[in-house]
């Protein structure tokens, strides 16, 4: 499998040096490097990577020091975000369904992505019912269409952690979602795809197929999974998405979330204003963000 990229590892940072934001490959000898933490301890080294797209960055042959550390896109980035409906098996055999033959597709807009570490704004609308779902994010990195199985990871420069968050009565209640449950509107708000804090390539994770995800929130463990129990993995949600239409190069696709959202729990446990949710994925890391009601 050729590579799309000419990096491992992408961040974007905000220089030590002069304050400039530029994109950056972390400079480290574990072989999962937990980077929020380097970063927030200080004194990260990155090489310097220059380009006109992330996917297409490559080394300057300088390097730098991280002060503060971004999300590794921003909205100008990412064309849109696909979205997995329920796609852990584990999780839709316990909520009493069957498993789909075909994945579930909803979208979110680009202003949706943000920076690990910000708070996420929570309008007066989504505070009722204020959810987060930990997702294993797929990065396209070259446009594709009809893609086969088969090729799909040739069209993958990587993968990133990030929250679907979501305000579940705009989700579900008839008065406010309609006759059927709706997902666009209700996961759509700006900055409700944080992602974080790196993305790592295919060339340290390959498929993804075997990875472990922890969701916390205020420190209490969540949601405990491994992308090996995906319904639909990576391959399988490139080729089907591409069916009769293009993806484009920078746009992501979110793989769904497993059980243990606060919408399942008895009683259901919403999110409040200041609460802090880290989503931790083997190999790639943690995106951190709390949410801040409006």
């Amino acid at each position: 499998m050729a590579s799309l990229t000419k990096w491992d590892r992408l961040v974007r940072y905000v220089s030590a040096k002069d304050g400039n934001i530029r994109l950056g490959e972390p400079i480290v000898s574990d072989a999962k490097p937990d980077i929020d933490e380097l970063a927030r301890k200080g004194g990260l080294k990155v090489k310097v990577l220059e380009g006109p797209t992330p996917i297409l960055a490559a080394p300057t042959g300088d390097e730098d020091e991280v002060k503060e550390l971004l999300g590794p896109l921003t909205p100008k980035d990412v064309s849109i975000i696909r979205c997995t409906g329920l796609n852990y098996k584990t999780h839709i055999l316990e909520t009493g369904f069957d498993l789909p033959a075909n994945p579930t597709l909803f979208t979110k807009p680009a202003q949706a992505v943000a920076d690990t570490r910000q708070p996420v704004p929570i309008p007066a609308l989504g505070q009722a019912q204020c959810d987060y779902e930990g997702e294993l994010t797929i990065v396209i990195g070259k446009d594709c269409k009809n893609v086969s199985e088969a090729d799909a990871l040739e069209y993958v420069a990587g993968y990133v952690s990030s929250n679907d968050v979501s305000c579940r009565d705009w989700q579900m209640e008839k008065d406010k979602a309609g006759m059927m449950p709706q997902w666009s509107f209700s996961k759509s708000f700006d900055k409700y795809a944080p992602l974080g804090p790196c993305i790592t390539s295919t060339k340290l994770l390959g498929d993804g197929s075997n990875l472990a995800m922890k969701v916390y929130v205020n420190g209490e463990l969540r949601q405990d999974t491994n992308t090996s129990d995906l319904c639909f993995g990576v391959k399988k949600l490139v080729s089907f998405f591409s069916t009769g239409q293009t993806l484009v190069a920078g746009s992501l696709i979110m793989t769904g979330t497993p059980g243990g959202v606060g919408f399942g729990m008895k009683p259901p446990k919403w999110l409040k204003n200041g609460d802090e949710v880290v989503v931790d994925i083997e190999g790639i890391g943690k995106v951190v963000n709390t949410m801040k009601f409006e």
